[in-house]
């Protein structure tokens, strides 16, 4: 296919700068067609030499590019193709992937059977969703894309099926503050969570809001956690619950409600989330309220929530292979049955969008694979809201500014990162 033909060009463009190149090829170059017959051609009249594959790679070459299998793939990788992506994988060189890895679904980033461990892989004309999505980013490597200089006219046909935010368009919901600006402009958040020994998680979703610019922030907790959340933060007002009245008084004071973090599953979190169930006030819902709401399932149009796969697939009532296996699916499932906005966490983040397409996050980094990052996010989108953005603008920044800050954080290194160091990075990448 055209993959092939892709991989004929740079066979043909590294042996004029004096590369020994060698071509092994899965299929008899006279049965390609259109492009990749065209690239073949041009490649055998500069004197290239071609050789079937034969079951092994040269164990002395430097560095293999694989251009086996596409964009078009959609069906397992099987037979000798499976066994040219093993001997790919088990070489010691470095692979160079065109366009996509051999075996990586273009759409949804499943892996079709097999594929290829890339360490680098170009892309051109247009970016591969799969390059983004679920199982896609472990097999890419370092990506770098080329547009290849084509016209525009060229694209024609070609659809969108994810959108993604870029700097300037993050820049335009963050414009700089004005000078004579109070707190009262910047939104008030009020975290309900932190149960019975779980009082961090309240504390880091405060915390990450107010470094994001929430003007200010209240925590509604379990009474026995109050205490210490002040003294740990006091910038934030921390409030022990009791009792429902309470609770309400404070809710009808916030601007926006960041509900779940470290929540429980307690008499008194049953409590707290018949409160915020009955409030209209925007709000971000995480961790045990995505539990609680997967016991009572309604459909809300003021309210975001953000379920990682396990989350999603107890609020869809199925496992979170099968979430991961289709989060498209998953997120367009979870936004009929469950309404507002939704972030279906996870390796390229999607976030559903009534308005158009859905955005997709590529920033981002295994270290934020660790316990507290959730929370932060959800303390971030809830500024977001609180600063005055719409549900659908809120998690896209919020989704962005958390992944990127987790990038900043992750330049000392991705093992050992904490969600704390993330939260100190958010004023950095707030104030583009």
């Amino acid at each position: 296919g055209n993959n092939g033909g892709d991989g004929y060009v740079v066979a043909r463009l590294a042996a004029h700068e004096g590369v020994v190149v060698s071509v092994l090829s899965l299929l008899a170059p006279e049965s390609l067609s259109g492009d990749a017959a065209t690239a073949y051609a041009d490649f055998a009249a500069e004197g290239g030499i071609v050789m079937p594959w034969a079951g092994e790679l040269d164990a002395q070459a430097e560095l293999l590019v694989d251009a086996i299998l596409g964009s078009g793939l959609e069906r397992d990788v099987a037979g000798s193709y499976a066994a040219a992506v093993a001997a790919l994988n088990q070489h010691p060189a470095s692979v160079h992937a065109m366009d996509i890895p051999t075996g990586v679904n273009a759409d949804t980033g499943a892996i079709m059977g097999s594929a290829v461990a890339a360490d680098l892989t170009t892309t051109f004309v247009g970016l591969k969703a799969g390059l983004f999505l679920g199982s896609g980013r472990n097999y890419c490597g370092e990506l770098t894309f080329s547009d290849l200089d084509i016209g525009e006219d060229c694209r024609t046909g070609i659809k969108a099926i994810y959108k993604r935010m870029d700097d300037g368009q993050l820049a335009a919901l963050l414009p700089r503050r004005a000078r004579g600006a109070h707190k009262g402009d910047f939104g008030h958040v009020l975290v309900i969570g932190g149960g019975p020994g779980m009082p961090g998680a309240a504390r880091l979703c405060g915390e990450a809001a107010l470094r994001s610019g929430a003007g200010r922030v209240s925590v509604a907790t379990h009474p026995e956690h109050a205490a210490l959340i002040s003294a740990a933060r006091p910038e934030l007002m921390s409030h022990g619950i009791s009792g429902s009245g309470h609770l309400s008084e404070l809710i009808e004071k916030a601007d926006v409600i960041a509900f779940g973090p470290g929540l429980g599953l307690s008499d008194w979190a049953r409590e707290c989330y018949a409160v915020v169930r009955g409030s209209n006030k925007a709000s971000v819902w995480d961790a045990d309220a995505l539990n609680l709401l997967a016991a009572m399932p309604e459909n809300a149009s003021n309210r975001v929530i953000t379920p990682h796969p396990g989350e999603a697939a107890t609020l869809l009532g199925i496992n979170a292979a099968q979430v991961q296996a289709d989060r498209p699916g998953a997120l367009a499932e979870l936004a009929g049955k469950y309404g507002g906005v939704i972030v279906l966490k996870g390796a390229g983040t999607l976030i559903s969008s009534d308005a158009g397409l859905p955005f997709v996050c590529s920033a981002g980094n295994p270290g934020m694979a660790a316990a507290g990052m959730g929370d932060a996010l959800t303390g971030v989108i809830a500024a977001m809201l609180a600063q005055g953005l719409s549900l659908s603008d809120a998690a896209k920044a919020g989704v962005e500014l958390h992944a990127r800050a987790g990038d900043v954080a992750a330049l000392d290194g991705e093992r050992g990162m904490l969600a704390s160091d993330l939260i100190a990075a958010l004023p950095g990448v707030s104030n583009p």
